[in-house]
């Protein structure tokens, strides 16, 4: 009999519990199907616990999260907290929640359907092939330096500091290497070595943790040229790994190469196995409620978290399958669908997938 596995499940904000309701659905008949047995509860978090708890990441929530194996979250956020004081503010809580984990590092994956090349802005042929992860340091760098305000020779002066040290950029890059060999063994460090000394640092480190892994090509890319290069080239890539700011950018940039941002999912990552699994889109408050949303995201999200965390790897292939199932026969949700007309809902979508789903 398989091991019970806790999740936390957090959904959130906006179409959050909506998404997070149709990979729970998956979550069920992968236990039928597999024989695998998941234990869930359900958590507070972001707006709706400012709004019920006076603050976006309750410690109940908290310590349910350190309990579990892994997270699922939904989305938070939206315009009724967006003038709120910074410490009641929803993505305070995600801030607070990947520090008070441990989670160091995100993984967003970007694969291309061959059915839903039409989606995207970029030409079908360039497309082809695309299938890659960027993997971006979370914890450190600009985000997390010091920031302050001074008076200067032209008046006030803003101030934000880049900080990395090696132990952070060795556990991502480490990470990086590790995930690259599952892989095609190819990748890409990119950084601002031609300026920043801080990505002077990280291409150092890159480099001395490189011959551990003989088998994986590396290639070092300047951030502005891999921008240009994911437009040009995306097939070339396979694993790409950068810092917390570069990440923020490139991954959302990559997750446009699908065509739609609510096609992909995500992974959060500390030391270990633990995990939190969330769809890279928003809380979309102008479409919740409505019942159009798009759960694919958050499926796959789930199929991640097979991969990483639990190593149900013929579970994750599974949900894989039944999601290129219902996408090759052709449905769609309003996000992807080129006849609006002919799209079909949240719901609807979740039930097809869960159909498809085979051992």
């Amino acid at each position: 009999m398989a091991d019970v596995k806790k999740i936390a499940v957090i959904a959130g904000d906006g179409i959050g519990p909506e998404v997070v309701g149709e990979a729970l659905k998956v979550l069920k008949k992968t236990e039928e199907l597999f024989g695998y047995q998941f234990e869930t509860e359900h958590g507070l978090f972001g707006g709706i616990a400012i709004d019920e708890k006076g603050t976006p990441l309750p410690q109940e929530t908290l310590e349910l999260c350190k309990g579990a194996d892994a997270v699922l979250l939904g989305a938070v956020g939206g315009p009724k907290w967006d003038n709120n004081p910074k410490e009641l503010r929803p993505e305070t809580g995600l801030l607070g929640i990947r520090k008070e984990l441990g989670l160091f590092s995100n993984i967003r994956p970007a694969t291309v359907f061959d059915c839903l090349k039409e989606a995207s802005t970029l030409k079908p042929e360039v497309l082809e092939g695309t299938d890659l992860i960027v993997v971006r340091e979370l914890t450190g760098g600009i985000y997390f330096g010091e920031k302050f305000r001074r008076e200067g020779a032209h008046g006030e002066e803003a101030v934000d500091t880049c900080v990395y040290n090696v132990k952070e950029v060795e556990r991502i890059v480490r990470q990086a290497f590790e995930i690259a060999m599952t892989r095609g063994k190819r990748l890409a460090s990119v950084d601002k070595a031609n300026v920043l000394e801080t990505s002077r640092l990280w291409r150092e480190v890159v480099n001395r943790i490189a011959p551990e892994y003989p088998e994986v090509e590396l290639e070092h890319v300047l951030v502005d040229n891999c921008a240009m290069q994911l437009l040009r080239r995306p097939s070339s890539f396979d694993v790409i790994v950068t810092e917390n700011m570069f990440g923020d950018i490139l991954s959302d940039e990559a997750a446009m190469l699908t065509g739609s941002i609510g096609m992909l999912s995500s992974a959060s990552l500390g030391e270990g196995s633990f995990g939190l699994y969330e769809p890279v889109h928003g809380s979309a408050p102008d479409i919740a409620g409505q019942g159009i949303s798009n759960p694919i995201a958050t499926v796959l999200s789930v199929a991640l978290m097979f991969r990483l965390t639990f190593g149900y790897h013929d579970a994750a292939a599974a949900i894989e399958a039944a999601v290129k199932e219902v996408l090759d026969a052709g449905h769609r949700t309003g996000d992807i669908a080129v006849d609006k007309s002919k799209a079909i809902g949240t719901t609807e979508m979740g039930d097809l997938i869960v159909a498809s789903i085979r051992k």
